[in-house]
């Protein structure tokens, strides 16, 4: 593309000197009105939708911007050259202040699964609410103990026994106190290029500089990450395993209060773990004395579309599962779930949450449950998340930019590099593809250690329409780089 380009700037170089100025600024104008109109059309190929926000009559994005760095934390980032001020959703589709619709693709990171303010779940939240929004869990109330029984039928082996949070890091955090507890162990093994939350220990479990503060953070072996595309032995699972069986015997006394990973790093940069990998590491720790913990945060709840967990597509039943984003469709709520026997250390002293399992959470939560199943939900994120990974891949296959596509189901990633061979992270074109897609009506997420991935993470109703327009704006997008 990049010769196409230099092919028009010279046709113009040379023959600037034989046309008049104002012929010259009409061949101008007439390119850029070409561009325009070839935008526009694109953007007119939105899939149709059925609703139109009421007209927003709040503060402006820079009035709330301006709130946002006198009031809250400097620490809160945000996405585009000019951040979006989001008010209104419908299912895959966001509106903003200007009533522009977007179709999301990020999902909130991984969060929207049902869609955004989907009826059955506002529906349930709101009923509950009006009846009882908050007691406790000294109180009985059905909604908490509905949602656990429809969550538990849900797992595999024995994993039956939920512990509520209200969040992915608080669920984390528990699920490895439980491990240490169970085993009298200290040591924990993660992965490099993990995230698993950002308290004390989860932040040790995280693997990424850019998540770390410099505080003690202790207990935690990181393991060779079984990365397929950047990896040391490429998609060989099992001599990254071998890694996990060193640290053991090099780092530890020999036994390990447990394991921890994701079957698809997320915020890493939707990098699926090598095949093999977890079968031998599960065998590896048990032998160790350890707990197997899948961190099912991001991957849970059907976005992989071949099955209802990520776990499952590696052949492995974990000691404990935890979960929190798609289990709420947006609503704070995460889950930890293992079986009766490990589930007990926690009666040696009194384990409570304020909030964890509360009616509406826990109502909103089962009926997210109920949607997922109701509407196909894993089916349609299988078949629509397979057509669109066949269509990066083609692109892929178009731009020397595109470096990998991976991922299952609604679950993709797409990683730029400005070498193919070196692979290196393409950081600043990643920010301007993002810029520009974003321009056309397509919202995606970025992570990654370096920044360089497109993180496609979109509600689970995103239909093939909307599939094949998101990679047409990224086409269009690349080819006039």
């Amino acid at each position: 593309m990049m010769h196409r380009f230099i092919s028009v700037r010279r046709l113009f170089s040379e023959t600037k000197c034989s046309l008049p100025c104002q012929l010259r600024r009409r061949c101008f104008s007439q390119v850029a009105r070409n561009e325009i109109d070839n935008r526009d059309d694109l953007v007119r190929k939105m899939p149709p939708f059925d609703y139109s926000p009421p007209p927003y009559t709040g503060p402006s994005a820079d009035e709330i911007l301006s709130k946002r760095k006198e009031y809250l934390s400097p620490s809160m980032f945000y996405f585009y050259t000019k951040p979006l001020n989001i008010v209104d959703g419908r299912m895959q589709y966001l509106f903003d202040d200007k009533g522009r619709r977007y179709l999301d693709a990020f999902g909130g990171i991984a969060t929207v699964c049902c869609g955004h303010c989907h009826p059955d779940v506002v529906e349930a939240i709101v009923n509950q609410t009006k009846r009882l929004q908050h007691s406790t869990v000294l109180y009985l109330n059905h909604a908490i103990a509905d949602f656990a029984e429809a969550l538990a039928n849900k797992l595999p082996g024995n994993l039956k026994v939920v512990f509520f949070t209200n969040s992915g890091t608080e669920a984390n955090e528990l699920a490895m106190m439980i491990a240490r507890l169970y085993t009298g162990c200290h040591d924990i093994i993660s992965l490099r290029n993990a995230y698993h939350g950002n308290a004390a220990a989860t932040m040790g479990a995280t693997a990424q500089s850019n998540w770390k503060f410099n505080v003690v953070q202790s207990g935690v072996h990181h393991a060779l990450n079984p990365d397929p595309y950047r990896g040391v032995f490429g998609s060989d699972g099992e001599k990254y395993a071998k890694d996990v069986q060193d640290l053991i015997q090099f780092g530890t006394s020999g036994n390990v209060a447990g394991f921890v990973s994701e079957a698809i790093q997320g915020v890493g940069g939707i990098i699926e773990l090598a095949p093999g990998y977890l079968p031998a590491v599960y065998s590896t720790i048990k032998k160790a004395g350890g707990l197997c913990i899948a961190d099912e945060v991001q991957a849970g709840f059907a976005r992989t579309g071949s099955h209802f967990w990520g776990f499952e597509n590696h052949g492995v039943v974990p000691d404990i599962v935890t979960m929190a984003k798609g289990i709420g469709n947006g609503i704070p709520l995460g889950a930890v779930v293992t079986t009766p026997e490990i589930a007990e250390v926690l009666t040696r002293r009194s384990y409570f949450n304020t909030f964890g399992g509360n009616p509406v959470c826990t109502s909103g939560g089962l009926a997210v449950l109920k949607v997922i199943e109701k509407e196909k939900l894993q089916e349609n994120a299988f078949v629509v998340g397979t057509s669109l990974k066949e269509r990066l891949t083609a692109l892929k296959n178009k731009y020397d930019l595109i470096g990998d596509v991976r991922g299952r189901g609604l679950m993709l990633g797409v990683e730029l590099v400005t070498d193919q061979k070196l692979k290196t992270p393409a950081k600043l074109e990643t920010i301007h593809v993002m810029d520009q897609m974003k321009e056309l009506g397509v919202l995606v997420g970025k992570g990654g250690f370096y920044g360089n991935v497109f993180r496609i993470t979109p509600p689970l109703c995103f239909t093939k329409e909307d599939a094949d327009f998101l990679v047409d704006a990224m086409d269009y997008t690349m080819e006039k780089m």
